[in-house]
């Protein structure tokens, strides 16, 4: 069988997506190498560097990137370019990784939406991409032949708002990356040392915009260090900059502890892997959420999780997360002041979410992924 995912998210420095749409592929690759596996994108974009999206030498064997060479027309991609390259590289199977698929088909398709975010809180996205949201998730979503969403609470949403029906929508879980593992504090020194990071140190992570809801943890590390005034803790806000940012800029350049506040832009794993193991806590505190990766990263290396009680980080987390109402900045404060204040506590919080990460793989993911394939290729009557 011949498989084609969207490459286009790895086209730049990986987030979320980016990070699912190479960790599936692979273990795809991995779990069924019968079948050949290629990321497609198309020539308007640069060529992916492989050295950037992977730590191995290479590829396997049975999965390529495939940089489709467009023209004027088929630079209309998921209308046209696609299309075109799926008919011609007799791909049987196209899985859209990041919410698009080919409008006009003659293979089965799979469609992942990780999130209802710009349909349920559009107030948190540009207005533009809420526009785009409301045309095109509901036309992919009767289109796709099956639908993955990342937790249950989003395939409850998908079927209620999108009228989508219950029995094309699975729900399978995603993983943390098997570089992110616990480290030695002793072996975090350069890295922190090199970023201007002490010993001891709050962490978030995430692409700066409104929906990661920082501006609650600002106000709640600043009531943090009026309970703790002697206090060296600072906090380490780890993620490029994105929408609608300007508030939560302005917010810390007018806290009384900016000081204490750092924020690295983006990072890459060997850096980001130092941070979650070197941390007092990892705090999440996003108002939505499809899933929640940098909470299960933080916990397989072993760093106590204070995340926000909503149902798909409620889900992710089971019961290894300190959970507070994300909207409280006076509950987060004292989630940590509790929590950095009792190191039995911090160990038994540590201990769970390194049980709960392993619970969780990208075999996993793929193997469920491909048992959707199957359903999908059967409705097309390929299987």
């Amino acid at each position: 069988m011949h498989i084609g995912l969207d490459g286009i998210p790895l086209t730049e420095p990986k987030t979320g997506i980016g990070h699912y749409t190479f960790e599936l592929a692979a273990a795809l690759a991995g779990v069924a190498p019968e079948s050949s596996f290629e990321l497609a994108y198309p020539s308007t974009f640069a060529p992916i560097n492989i050295a950037e999206q992977t730590e191995a030498l290479s590829l396997p064997a049975n999965l390529e990137l495939r940089r489709v060479r467009v023209g004027p027309l088929g630079r209309h991609w998921w209308s046209a370019g696609l299309p075109r390259h799926v008919r011609s590289s007799g791909i049987e199977l196209f899985h859209g990784t990041n919410y698009d698929i080919p409008l006009w088909r003659r293979c089965a398709t799979v469609l992942t939406i990780h999130d209802l975010s710009q349909l349920l809180h559009p107030e948190t996205h540009e207005k533009r991409s809420v526009r785009r949201a409301r045309r095109r998730i509901p036309l992919m979503a009767r289109t796709a032949d099956a639908i993955i969403t990342p937790t249950q609470s989003v395939r409850r949403e998908v079927c209620e708002r999108l009228k989508t029906n219950p029995e094309k929508v699975f729900a399978i879980p995603e993983a943390a990356r098997a570089c992110f593992h616990p480290l030695a504090f002793g072996e975090t020194a350069e890295v922190r040392g090199r970023l201007g990071i002490g010993n001891d140190f709050l962490l978030t992570v995430g692409t700066l915009e409104p929906r990661k809801n920082l501006s609650v943890l600002v106000n709640a590390f600043e009531e943090v260090m009026r309970a703790w005034p002697q206090s060296s803790t600072q906090l380490v806000i780890v993620g490029g900059r994105g929408w609608l940012s300007g508030p939560l800029f302005t917010a810390i350049e007018r806290s009384p502890v900016r000081n204490r506040i750092l924020l690295t832009d983006y990072l890459h794993d060997e850096d980001l892997r130092a941070l979650y193991a070197s941390c007092h806590a990892f705090i999440y505190p996003s108002i939505y959420e499809g899933f929640g990766l940098p909470p299960l990263e933080a916990m397989a290396c072993g760093a106590p999780v204070i995340a926000s009680r909503i149902p798909a980080l409620a889900e992710t987390t089971g019961d290894a997360g300190l959970l507070f109402d994300h909207i409280s900045a006076n509950d987060l404060a004292q989630k940590i002041l509790a929590l950095v204040g009792d190191e039995n506590a911090r160990q038994k919080l540590s201990n769970a979410g390194l049980k709960r990460a392993s619970e969780f793989s990208w075999e996993r993911t793929a193997q469920l992924t491909l048992e959707v394939y199957t359903k999908a290729l059967a409705k097309k009557g390929r299987a």
